[in-house]
């Protein structure tokens, strides 16, 4: 079903009129909803991803259970020193964790990035500290929705499509209720928190301009904007009840000292942050490798054990020594010398694809340079290849005219507080679907046919 209605689009495309004027409706579109990230159209495609209603209930089932099995491992590591080591927390980090946020959730808001192919299905990363796409997801969806090439198609499929921005904004909510230990008795105002210039800043306007028109007072600041005084967080004369946290604790740390008003406020229980810096346990890529190893095994149930087994990959910490390897016991940089052709090594705690080094796009000699990086990094991760999904999509090129070329597409289901509520989709040329690498993304319509 899902090739007929690709195939289906694309042939409506043929029709010179209504390409041309769904083009022309997306660039007014992402120009008026500022879906433009450090300066590019965000969305440089003219066709959405589509999965089927069977398909997507399949991921939400998942990365449920999956999620589930996370929340156990932040719950044993804040009890257990030892699995903060497996995990690679440094010792400012540990601190950060022993603060209780005065909420259970360890991050309210994740996203799950994933391959979604006709034979399986497969994480790759979570992003639990600061998942950026919720509001531009919202906007493409919009925009989509409204062009004529779309209209046409949804003559003959049903269209589902999502909506982020109430479903943060009720995470948001909840968790300051549960932060106060009642139902508040007035709107709370709300600061959006990142570093000035983000290329994400367009997306802080969206989130803004839409707790404001649910009733919610809302600023846009970064870390040394905030003042704290007299037990409470302000911007000026702006005072803070929810700290809505894009801030990455990676760099915040660098100016903590100089900028402590966030830190401070937090540890006085005088501010909500969502997600608190606890979600940091979880943020580590290492998260994987405790998913994976038999060690960690009776934290889970047997449903968990099953899920984790046929949806997440397997990862180890890049260190000599042994390990095993799906119940054969293995040396594990013996390993990683001779899977190349089937391996990944990637930086624990960075983001944007920074220092990947995928093992079958390197010669020997190259690989040998990357696990003699990994190892004198000492924070690396190996990790098995997914089979990844493939698609071609009509892509926008500079001189505004359509080119059919073959994407990567990595589908990145959005959890609010553990439930699938949104998603889109990332698109890419090479092995790193990134926005921030140079990819692009598109929302995500779930379709069935009339």
């Amino acid at each position: 079903m899902l090739n007929d209605a690709v195939a289906y689009y694309h042939e409506l495309l043929n029709d010179s009129e209504l390409a041309g004027s769904s083009l022309k409706l997306l660039d007014e579109g992402l120009e008026r909803a500022k879906l433009i990230f450090g300066g590019r159209r965000l969305s440089p495609y003219l066709r959405p991803h589509f999965v089927s209603e069977d398909d997507f209930t399949q991921v939400v089932r998942v990365c449920e259970t999956i999620w589930r099995a996370i929340e156990k491992v932040k719950d044993a590591a804040v009890a257990d020193e030892s699995l903060l080591d497996e995990l690679g927390l440094t010792p400012i980090e540990r601190e950060l964790v022993k603060i209780d946020p005065g909420y259970r959730a360890v991050s309210p808001t994740a996203r799950l990035d994933s391959f979604l192919t006709e034979s399986s299905y497969s994480f790759v990363e979570l992003n639990g500290e600061s998942p950026a796409g919720i509001a531009y997801a919202d906007a493409a969806y919009e925009i989509f929705a409204a062009l004529p090439v779309m209209q046409r198609f949804a003559e003959r499929y049903i269209l589902r499509r999502f909506a982020g921005r109430p479903l943060m904004l009720k995470v948001l909510l909840d968790c300051f209720a549960e932060f106060l230990g009642r139902k508040p008795d007035r709107a709370p105002h709300i600061a959006i928190v990142d570093l000035k210039g983000m290329p994400t800043q367009k997306e802080f306007e969206l989130f803004r301009e839409y707790f404001e028109s649910q009733g919610c007072s809302s600023i846009i600041a970064s870390p040394d904007e905030l003042e704290f005084t007299d037990g409470r967080l302000h911007v000026r004369d702006f005072e803070i009840d929810i700290v809505y946290k894009r801030l990455l604790v990676n760099e915040y740390l660098p100016i903590m000292k100089e900028q402590p008003a966030l830190l401070d406020a937090y540890r006085a229980r005088a501010v909500c942050m969502v997600n608190s810096f606890r979600s940091k346990v979880i943020h580590k890529k290492a998260l994987f490798a405790v998913l994976t190893d038999a060690r960690y095994a009776p934290l889970f149930s047997a449903d968990e054990r099953e899920t984790i087994t046929g949806h997440v990959p397997w990862t180890r910490r890049v260190r000599s020594g042994r390990s095993d390897y799906f119940g054969e016991d293995i040396d594990l940089l013996p390993f990683i010398e001779e899977r190349r052709d089937r391996l990944v090594l990637k930086p624990n705690d960075d983001y944007g694809g920074h220092g990947i080094y995928i093992g079958w796009n390197t010669d020997e000699i190259g690989w040998d340079e990357a696990i003699h990086n990994a190892l004198a990094n000492g924070d690396y991760l190996v990790q098995e290849r997914v089979p990844t999904a493939r698609e071609t999509f009509p892509a926008l090129t500079p001189e505004d005219t359509i080119e059919f070329v073959e994407q990567l597409v990595d589908l990145d289901p959005l959890l609010f507080n553990g439930k699938v509520g949104s998603a889109f989709t990332r698109l890419s040329s090479n092995e790193l679907a990134n926005v921030t690498a140079g990819g692009g993304m598109v929302p995500t319509f779930v379709i069935s046919k009339r």
